[in-house]
C-alpha cells in the first residue's frame, strides 16, 4: 500500500496545506550562532550570574540562570554555588525566582538538596511551590512512612487541600505505586471512528527519559503510512527539561485527550519555524473550542470528556491527567519541533531528541551550514495529519510499557517501567491487531 504517498499527492493537488523541507529555514541553527549561544548560556547566563552576590539587583540574573539550568541541564560547582546562595536567601526571593530555583534543582540534583528542600517544605505557604518541594523529597524517599509524613504535612499546612487542584493531584501522586493496569491499546485505536475525526496517538513511557512514538489515524479508521506501505511513526518526546510530574508548571506532558485546533508557526527561536499542532487541554479556554462545537453548552464536562474515549478507557484514571492539568492551570502545551542543539543532551536516554517546558517535541535535526532541516519528523507528522481534509482533531497521550502485547479484552498490567524507547515493533503490533479485528 502507498496510502500516505497517495494522500500527500492528493493533498497537494487539492490545496491542503503541505510543507516541504526545503521551505523551512532558520538562521538560529547555523554553526556560529549555536556556538555563540552555548558560550553565552554557560559563561554569562549561568556562570557570571551565579557568581554574583544575591540581592534585589541581581535576582533577575539568578532567575535566568535557573531557567537555563532547567532547560539545558547544566550542572557543576558554579551551579551548586548559585543554588546555595538562593536557598540561603530563599525567603527574600520573588515567587518566579523561587519557582525557577526549585525547578532547576529538581532537574539536575536528584538528592543533593534534600535538607534545603525539607526546609522549604516546612515553611512554604504557596501550594505550587510546596508541591515542587514535596515531589523532590518524594523522589528521594518513597517509603510508606515518609509518604505518610508528606501527606500529613499537606493536611496540616492546607486543611482545605482537597479543594485546591494542585494539592489534590499531589496527594494522589504520593505513594501511587506502579503503573495502573492498562486497557487494551487495540480498543483505544477505535477512537477515531467513534468520534468521526482524525486522531494522533502519542505512545510514551512512564519513565519520560525514554522517547515515544506518534501515529496518525484518519476518521475512517485507516492509518498514515509511508510510500512503502509501512506504518508511519514519528519520534516524539513528552519529557520537560525539569522532568517534573504532569500536574506542575513545566512538568512532563500529561496523559489524556488534547484537542487539535489547527496548526501554526512559532516565533520562538527554540521551537523554530516548522509548523506545529495547536492543542487545548480540557478546561483551557472555551469548552466550545475544545470540543470543536461552536453551539456547545457544556453541562457535565467531565462526562463529555470521558465519552471521547472508547468505553474500556473511560474509567482509566491516567486519562484524567490532562483534565486535571487544565483545572490546575497548565496552558500552552502544543506539539512542535525544535531548533535546540541536541548535543546539550548527549549521553542522555532521549538524545538526539530535546526536552521542552512540557510540550510534545518531535525529532528535528538541522544542517548547521544551510539552516534547513536534515530530518523533520515534526513536519512529517503535520503533513500526515493534514493529508486529509480538516484541520481539527484529537491527540491522545498514553503511557505504555515494553512487552505490552496486543489484547482483545481485559486490562493488562505492565511488568515494570521500561528503560527503552517505544519501538516501531510495539506500535505496529497494536495497529496490526486492530486492523485484523476491524477489517475495512
Amino acid at each position: 500500500m502507498r496510502i500516505l504517498f497517495v494522500l500527500l499527492l492528493a493533498a497537494a493537488e487539492q490545496g491542503w496545506a503541505q510543507t516541504r523541507l526545503e521551505d523551512i529555514h532558520t538562521d538560529f541553527v547555523l554553526y556560529n550562532k549555536r556556538m555563540a549561544l552555548e558560550k553565552d548560556l554557560r559563561e554569562r547566563v549561568v556562570t557570571k550570574h551565579f557568581a554574583q552576590p544575591l540581592d534585589s539587583d541581581t535576582e533577575e540574573g539568578y532567575l535566568s540562570a535557573c531557567w537555563a539550568v532547567g532547560q539545558f541541564l547544566f550542572d557543576g560547582p558554579g551551579v551548586r554555588a548559585g543554588f546555595g546562595r538562593m536557598f540561603a536567601g530563599y525567603d527574600s526571593l520573588q515567587y518566579d525566582t523561587r519557582l525557577a530555583l526549585l525547578e532547576a534543582v529538581y532537574a539536575v540534583e536528584p538528592s543533593r538538596y534534600r535538607k534545603e528542600m525539607a526546609a522549604v517544605l516546612s515553611r512554604e505557604k504557596d501550594p505550587k511551590l510546596f508541591a515542587v518541594a514535596a515531589v523532590y523529597l518524594y523522589r528521594a524517599d518513597t517509603t510508606v512512612a515518609y509518604v505518610d509524613s508528606l501527606k500529613f504535612r499537606i493536611v496540616e499546612r492546607f486543611p482545605g487541600y482537597d479543594s485546591v487542584a494542585v494539592l489534590q493531584a499531589l496527594f494522589n501522586y504520593l505513594g501511587a505505586g506502579g503503573p495502573e493496569a492498562t486497557p487494551p491499546v487495540t480498543e483505544l485505536l477505535g477512537m477515531a471512528k467513534e468520534v468521526d475525526s482524525k486522531v494522533i496517538y502519542s505512545f510514551q513511557r512512564w519513565d519520560r527519559d525514554y522517547p515515544g512514538l506518534a501515529i496518525v489515524q484518519y476518521a475512517d479508521g485507516s492509518f498514515a503510512r509511508n510510500s512503502d506501505g509501512r506504518l508511519a511513526v514519528f519520534d516524539q518526546l513528552a519529557r520537560s527539561g525539569p522532568g517534573l510530574p504532569y500536574f506542575l508548571t513545566n512538568g512532563n506532558t500529561p496523559q489524556g485527550v488534547f484537542s487539535i485546533t489547527g496548526t501554526d508557526v512559532s516565533h520562538t527561536d527554540f521551537i523554530g519555524p516548522t509548523p506545529n499542532l495547536q492543542l487545548l487541554m480540557p478546561g483551557e479556554g472555551k469548552w466550545a473550542d475544545y470540543f470543536h462545537d461552536s453551539t456547545l453548552f457544556v453541562g457535565d464536562s467531565i462526562e463529555r470528556y470521558r465519552k471521547l474515549l472508547p468505553a474500556s478507557w473511560q474509567s482509566y484514571a491516567p486519562m484524567m491527567e490532562a483534565f486535571d492539568a487544565g483545572a490546575i492551570g497548565r496552558t500552552e502545551i502544543i506539539a512542535h519541533g525544535t531548533t535546540i542543539d541536541p548535543d546539550y543532551y548527549k549521553g542522555r536516554p532521549f538524545y538526539p531528541l530535546t526536552p521542552t517546558m512540557g510540550c510534545l517535541c518531535a525529532k528535528e535535526l538541522w544542517n548547521p551550514t544551510s539552516g534547513h532541516p536534515l530530518v523533520s519528523e515534526q513536519n512529517e507528522l503535520v503533513n500526515a495529519f493534514e493529508a486529509t481534509p480538516g484541520r481539527t482533531g484529537w491527540l491522545v497521550v498514553v503511557n505504555v510499557e515494553a512487552g505490552q502485547a496486543p489484547k482483545t479484552e481485559g486490562r493488562q498490567r505492565p511488568g515494570g517501567r521500561a528503560r527503552l524507547p517505544v519501538s516501531r515493533a510495539e506500535v505496529e503490533a497494536w495497529v496490526n491487531a486492530y486492523e485484523k479485528q476491524n477489517p475495512r
